[in-house]
């Protein structure tokens, strides 16, 4: 049964999601060649253990996690590996280790080398939770944290709720759309697992009221699922609905701690792509090879959703939908509001690639040679700010790098949803200086940090070399103490000198 849920602030963007484009989601064919970032969009990236000249079957580990922020990279094509080099990619960074497989080699064996499927029933939590970070599974939402590290911290948080996330609020994105559509039951056998990993009691499918289609597929498999423990809710289309904190606020009515994560308001969030990836792992024993994505705006032919292995390059996706039209202005990884904008149609789809956007001037023209101008105060950015902010005095604080105040002002709590810069009249570029100001305070308080440390050290030094010239003194002294007897005769007179001292 669906509850219905609100959601405080935000703006209703004008819709591009034809519901023709939306399914069937088209399976693209192996590529050619696959150019894998080994970080899956969280600035770690995982560890090659492979080499050039190497021959990999599909799904053998290319790339090692590292960190809890880093997750395992598998081949999705077999092939030969050609090279093992930073460049560009869809990434925050802009760039990150990458490694190109050519399938121009047949590996050893065509068997794919893991079982037909797992024993998922027999494992418990932790082992449930070691087994996704083998398959590499990591947020398919557009964030791309590994999916382990958020179990784990769930469990030991002792969470009662796992929330999906299946709102998908950003105007042009369709593919979690298209997935509950499509694989419905999927969803929800990944959610169960999801929910064993993470010891939750509960789980709520969060969906918005404008996938009307989505929302009766998930109706009938949660019927299926006769778990009572499941169940779903239906929340208006209202940007940025997708966004963790805004949903489980306006599903749960819970409000996660200012600088706090979900798990601390005992709560686990996952998207429903992931889910599904789960759910493949389950049932086939397969890690994290390809993934759902939208290949959309008016720079291409035919908009559509797209089954791709990962990797496989961009410019490979839009030939999927027909190819270019119309002139393309701008190519973005990601959704119109909160996505990267790319050099080429080279780089390789990443895990956590939800959507190609390929934008004209008709899609992004308000924001095209459009001048910043002051700030004229009309308070339209507070209005709509999600997050409760105040981007008027965060802007000015940002400029003048007043770190103390920035933080203050809740300046972490931004969630760069990109709608205090749309409905900007000066067109100042609020997020983008916020996400500057952001990472200048991560530098200042880094420095502050090593300057304390290096200021430790050398008073430690200094008390060191004051502590080893005391006991120098000391046993100086001493050694005098005990020489200056002996040098004397016994009736006082110096032995040298001959004189009474």
């Amino acid at each position: 049964m669906a509850a219905w849920a609100h959601f405080p602030a935000g703006l209703a963007l004008e819709s591009h999601k034809r519901a023709d484009a939306i399914v069937p989601v088209i399976e693209l064919p192996a590529p050619s060649r696959v150019v894998l970032p080994l970080d899956p969009g969280t600035g770690e990236s995982a560890e090659p253990v492979v080499a050039v000249g190497d021959v990999v079957q599909r799904g053998a580990l290319v790339g090692r996690a590292t960190s809890a922020f880093s997750a395992n990279v598998h081949a999705s094509i077999a092939g030969r590996i050609i090279a093992i080099e930073r460049i560009e990619a869809a990434v925050p960074t802009g760039a990150c280790l990458c490694v190109t497989i050519a399938a121009d080699a047949a590996p050893a064996s065509t068997q794919d080398p893991w079982p037909a499927a797992t024993d998922h029933a027999s494992m418990n939590a932790q082992q449930l939770c070691d087994a996704l970070h083998e398959a590499g599974i990591a947020g398919l939402g557009g964030a791309g944290f590994p999916t382990a590290t958020k179990l784990v911290a769930g469990r030991q948080r002792s969470v009662h709720t796992l929330l999906l996330n299946g709102a998908e609020c950003e105007p042009w994105i369709t593919c979690d759309d298209a997935l509950m559509q499509t694989a419905a039951d999927d969803v929800v056998f990944g959610a169960a697992l999801l929910r064993r990993a993470c010891g939750a009691t509960a789980c709520v499918i969060a969906i918005e009221d404008d996938k009307p289609a989505a929302i009766a597929a998930m109706t009938l498999a949660v019927d299926r699922a006769v778990d009572a423990a499941l169940s779903l809710a239906v929340v208006s289309a209202v940007y940025p609905r997708g966004a963790e904190r805004q949903l489980i606020e306006a599903v749960t009515g819970i409000e996660p701690p200012s600088g706090g994560l979900p798990v601390d308001a005992g709560i686990v969030c996952q998207n429903v792509a992931t889910a599904a990836a789960v759910a493949r792992w389950g049932t086939r024993g397969e890690p994290l090879l390809s993934r759902i994505v939208t290949v959309t705006g008016s720079g291409v032919a035919r908009p559509c959703n797209v089954r791709a292995p990962l990797g496989t390059p961009l410019t490979d996706l839009v030939a999927a939908t027909g190819g270019y039209r119309d002139a393309p202005l701008r190519l973005i990884a990601g959704g119109s509001m909160t996505g990267i904008a790319l050099p080429s149609d080279d780089v390789g789809l990443g895990k956590a690639t939800n959507c190609v956007f390929v934008a004209t001037r008709a899609d992004i023209a308000p924001r095209v040679d459009a001048f910043e101008r002051a700030c004229i105060r009309c308070g339209n950015c507070s209005d709509v700010c999600p997050a409760g902010l105040l981007p008027q005095q965060l802007h000015r604080a940002a400029l003048a790098d007043e770190h103390a105040l920035l933080r203050e002002l809740g300046i972490f709590d931004c969630i760069d949803c990109g709608l205090c810069d749309y409905v900007c009249p000066s067109q100042i570029p609020l997020a983008h200086r916020f996400r500057l100001a952001r990472g200048r305070f991560r530098e200042a308080t880094v420095a502050a940090r090593k300057s304390d440390e290096a200021r430790e050290r050398h008073e430690q030094r200094q008390r060191r070399l004051r502590d080893e010239a005391a006991a120098r003194q000391r046993a100086f002294e001493e050694v005098r103490a005990r020489a200056l007897p002996a040098a004397r005769g016994s009736d006082g007179i110096d032995d040298k000198s001959g004189e009474a001292p």
